[in-house]
């Protein structure tokens, strides 16, 4: 069923009569994604007793709401303190740092907060109305052509190692070898886990990005009295409301940014186990790739905050497509819904828009009440949150070292994961000192075991013949993407060059 205007007038309505329902999920959702190791899934299944005792509408009001919030609250240390809250907000740390070290920290947040609640609502006004089509996507995306979209991302590495091609490949290497530690995933043969079973399920994720980030970034800070200049601290202690609508107004004249690198993570999202990370890499990849100034990225401008922040965002609603509609969960926090959905007595999959319409539509709704009433909330406390980053390095650090190490807990409940993260903490502080760049070990770890299990599976099916990675139409035109991604801002880099060289011998034959 392709739902009417009036329905979705109903269920907007619906929605709006459990603001205060939503003002509540989404301030945890906040504190909890700014919170590195404390992701939207644990939550819920903290408030796993409120979720079951409530309507399911309500249920889904909340958890839906939260889940938003989270993906959104990311960004703050991303930006603020060079820390990521999750997976998805770790390319947010690229130009979002650097612009709040410039002094910059307030209107790198607006643009934080503008491009996730903008592209949060344009993907899910797109996914109410386009849903019974988008759907068939996940149908369309098999190992073949997540292959190519995941090379997408890895791409990233050579644009980040632009500066130091070597020791950029370097990282991106080392993380591509820390990816591949556990279990082989045709054989299940272990492989560099020196005899430690929690490491048979790969190296977890949280202690790598606690690790490399916030502790490196930790102790990066003690050498210091401030992370900012006197100039830089200046700056932040005068900026008042003028600096969070000159965010504003740099978002809006970036709108199709926004637009364009939602869809992106949209369409990312559908593909189950894709994620937010592959979704916010891609497309800071690409929006560095066809920018008027890629050299600009990577130092501090609106660009490189705006384009992961949106995408990260928009894949939210692309989580959400294939559980409801085919009844298989796009991530974790979706899969706890799954069984909230489940004991509830809700039939997921293509009888649930027959059934109960309401609840299928309801949730993309949700998502665009909870994007509305977080674009009018958190605005104006930029101006207070961009202030973190006045707090002395000598309380700052401390903090941020407790705090994370929690976080790293958390999600297992192993202490092996607690001298994990101290151990990346040690290799990140390392590579930061020897110029070697955190961000392309970290691309490395999480795309590198997407990128071998697609290659595996597709060469399994195929009986090993490698042709199959060109067997399919989507593929090709991926493919076909992927080298017009890659040649084609080479091509014109070398044509500015070749000018460049032109016009001083054009000068002297005037002269």
């Amino acid at each position: 069923m392709e739902p009417s205007l009036g329905f979705v007038a109903e269920l907007f309505a619906h929605a709006l009569s459990y603001w205060w329902l939503i003002l509540i999920a989404t301030t945890i959702g906040i504190i909890i994604g700014a919170m590195p190791g404390f992701g939207s899934a644990n939550t819920i299944i903290m408030l796993l007793p409120f979720t079951l005792a409530v309507d399911v509408d309500v249920a889904m009001i909340f958890m839906v709401s939260l889940f938003c919030a989270s993906q959104s609250g990311g960004g703050i240390t991303s930006i603020l303190l060079n820390i990521p809250g999750n997976g998805g907000s770790a390319a947010t740390c690229l130009d979002g740092y650097p612009m709040a070290k410039k002094g910059l920290g307030q209107q790198a947040l607006v643009l934080s907060f503008v491009a996730s609640q903008v592209g949060g609502m344009v993907t899910a006004g797109m996914s109410i109305f386009l849903l019974p089509y988008m759907a068939k996507l996940a149908y369309y995306l098999h190992s073949v052509e997540m292959v190519v979209i995941v090379l997408f991302g890895i791409t990233l590495i050579a644009s980040i190692a632009s500066e130091n091609m070597l020791k950029g490949l370097i990282a991106g290497g080392l993380g591509l070898l820390i990816g591949a530690i556990g279990a082989d995933h045709i054989y299940s043969t272990p492989r560099a886990t020196f005899g430690f079973l929690e490491l048979y399920d790969g190296v977890p994720l949280i202690p790598v990005l606690i690790g490399v980030f916030a502790i490196s970034e930790a102790l990066i800070m003690m050498e210091s009295r401030s992370v900012l200049s006197e100039e830089g601290l200046q700056v932040v202690r005068r900026a008042g409301w003028k600096e969070t609508l000159e965010g504003i107004k740099w978002a809006f004249q970036r709108t199709w940014l926004m637009i364009w690198t939602a869809i992106v993570g949209l369409i990312i999202g559908i593909v189950p186990g894709a994620g937010a990370s592959i979704a916010a890499f891609v497309a800071y990849q690409q929006a560095r790739l066809y920018s008027k100034r890629p050299e600009k990225f990577g130092t501090g401008i609106p660009e490189g905050v705006i384009a992961p922040e949106s995408s990260n965002n928009g894949c939210a609603s692309g989580d959400l497509i294939p559980l409801l509609v085919i009844g298989v969960p796009g991530g974790t926090t979706a899969a706890v819904m799954m069984i909230v959905m489940t004991y509830h007595g809700v039939q997921l999959g293509p009888r649930l828009f027959i059934q109960t319409p309401e609840l299928g539509y309801g949730v993309f709704v949700t998502m665009l009440v909870a994007y509305g009433v977080m674009l009018f909330t958190t605005l104006p406390l930029t101006r207070y949150i961009s202030k973190l980053i006045l707090i002395p390095t000598a309380v700052l650090a401390p903090i941020i070292i407790a705090f994370t190490m929690v976080g790293s807990f958390a999600p297992r409940g192993y202490m092996f994961d607690l001298w994990l993260t101290l151990l990346f903490g040690v290799i990140g502080y390392i590579c930061r000192r020897t110029g070697y760049n955190v961000v392309a070990i970290l691309i490395g770890v999480i795309l590198g075991p997407l990128l071998e299990a697609n290659v595996m599976r597709a060469l399994r099916i195929s009986g090993n013949d490698p042709l199959v990675f060109f067997s399919s139409p989507v593929a090709n035109i991926l493919w076909a993407l992927l080298a017009i991604s890659l040649f084609v801002p080479t091509f014109v880099q070398w044509r500015k060059n070749r000018q460049a060289r032109s016009t001083p011998s054009k000068t002297a034959e005037a002269i």
